[in-house]
């Protein structure tokens, strides 16, 4: 999951699903979607409009392009600009010629992996996909942290020792972080998604929204080929570009790719060595501090100012325990000097967590908050740890699209939102209804719960 489309991007279709109050429709790899997580979660996106003209069959029986204009309403994406568009495909795909000689990329390079590219029309739905219905942040975890995967992990870490132990020499990211990336993006390998990286690319930087971010994306992966630490068959992944285990994008494997065996490649894909240094690499540049922890489970007492459980808002642990913050499992803080903030991604009736910095290092590794949990929490129990002490709560239902559009127009009406309703819930809507909270006087948690709506309702 490497870095991760820039700001208003997703990395897997999985990010999409996530319980919505947790994910800003921000990072990198969030919408690199395609392959890995988003098996998991297929068949949550609504489909075409019922009056829809049917598509005709795709190319090898995939799926075809819906032929329809794009959700988010971008000029770009409507239907005709991206017909018009794929019908420029091979000037535009021609037209980064220069830009790849800049790079040095060999013209017999270029030409080599360029002739016959085609696009993928079916990406431009992809793109713009917004899920109906999401996934809870307990459902999310007991899909993702499960005792299948846990055992696989654990293979995994005793298969590998030599190359763990070799990555935490050199770069102090815990083996336990690294195994539970690795699972959590592709199931130990065996779900990393399966369109050609470089056609993807291709596509996404000639045609829709997202062209000038792609067109680097499609540059970078043509300079891994021509450097040869990649072969095309090896650079299949998601529809955004994602590939390998641990889910690299092009321009994320530039910076962190490293050849730790020295065998002249840097192979992410199929050479355990490589890929598990560089994913430690990517940690310990994004800030990793060795020997500390994500985070702790903790209990938050009755009646506590949830207007505090904010990202921007750290404090100490000591801070912390002196509002009556506690470790849900007992027993004391080990560093009380260690800066962090409060999540509660449930709620004031589910579980807290204090987040330290190595959180945030994760968070930018994909920028979901549960997504970050579920790697924290499978690291944990990698390491032997317990599962969470406290009970989620599975009472609650999450909100549909149509719901969650409702409850931000809601919020307009009632002065208390200034974006523009979405149907996808981020920090804005968080404040927002935290804020409706306490003119009603219920805990300001930001949790966009069925009662909240139906209270925003005036029933």
């Amino acid at each position: 999951m490497t870095k991760r489309m820039e700001p208003l991007a997703l990395t897997l279709a999985s990010a999409l699903l996530v319980a919505a109050s947790l994910l800003p429709m921000a990072g990198a790899k969030a919408q690199a979607g395609g392959g890995g997580l988003s098996s998991l979660f297929g068949g949550l996106f609504s489909g075409p409009k019922a009056d829809s003209p049917a598509p005709a069959p795709g190319a090898n029986g995939a799926t075809p392009w819906s032929g329809e204009d794009g959700a988010s309403g971008h000029p770009l994406m409507t239907a005709a600009a991206i017909r018009q568009a794929a019908a420029n495909f091979d000037n535009c795909v021609a037209s980064m010629w220069p830009d790849a000689a800049r790079r040095r990329v060999s013209q017999e390079s270029f030409e080599r992996f360029t002739t016959g590219i085609t696009p993928d029309l079916r990406i431009m739905d992809l793109l713009d996909a917004q899920p109906e219905f999401t996934k809870s942040i307990w459902d999310y975890l007991d899909i993702l942290v499960n005792e299948d995967r846990l055992a696989k992990g654990r293979e995994i870490l005793a298969k590998y020792k030599s190359q763990f132990d070799a990555a935490e020499k050199a770069y102090g990211v815990d083996r336990y972080t690294i195994a539970a990336i690795w699972g959590i993006e592709s199931n130990y390998s065996t779900q990393i998604g399966d369109r050609s990286v470089l056609q993807s690319t291709a596509t996404l930087a000639c045609i829709g929204r997202r062209q000038a971010y792609f067109r680097d994306e499609f540059l970078s992966a043509l300079e891994i080929l021509h450097n040869g630490d990649l072969r095309p068959e090896q650079m299949r992944g998601s529809w955004a570009g994602a590939f390998g285990p641990t889910q690299f994008m092009p321009t994320a494997f530039k910076r962190y790719a490293v050849d730790a065996d020295g065998d002249g490649r840097k192979d992410v894909v199929d050479d355990p060595a490589d890929l598990i240094a560089s994913t430690a690499n990517n940690l310990k540049k994004d800030g990793w501090q060795a020997g500390q922890t994500w985070g702790y489970e903790v209990k938050v007492p009755q009646g506590f100012n949830y207007m505090l459980a904010d990202r921007a808002k750290t404090m100490t642990i000591a801070q912390w325990e002196h509002l009556g913050i506690t470790r849900a499992a007992g027993g004391a803080f080990p560093h009380p000097t260690d800066k962090a903030y409060l999540l509660a991604p449930a709620g004031a009736e589910g579980p807290g967590f204090l987040m330290l910095q190595n959180f945030r290092v994760i968070m930018k590794y994909n920028p979901a908050e549960a997504y970050a949990l579920a790697i924290g929490h499978f690291a944990d129990r990698l390491h032997g740890g317990a599962p969470f002490v406290q009970p989620w709560p599975r009472q609650e239902r999450e909100l549909s699209r149509a719901e969650r559009l409702e409850l931000q127009q809601l919020l307009v009406e009632r002065g208390f939102y200034r974006g523009t309703p979405d149907g996808q819930f981020g920090g804005q809507t968080r404040e927002a209804l935290r804020n409706f909270q306490v003119s009603i006087g219920a805990p300001a948690d930001g949790f966009a719960s069925a009662d909240m709506l139906e209270r925003l309702r005036g029933r």
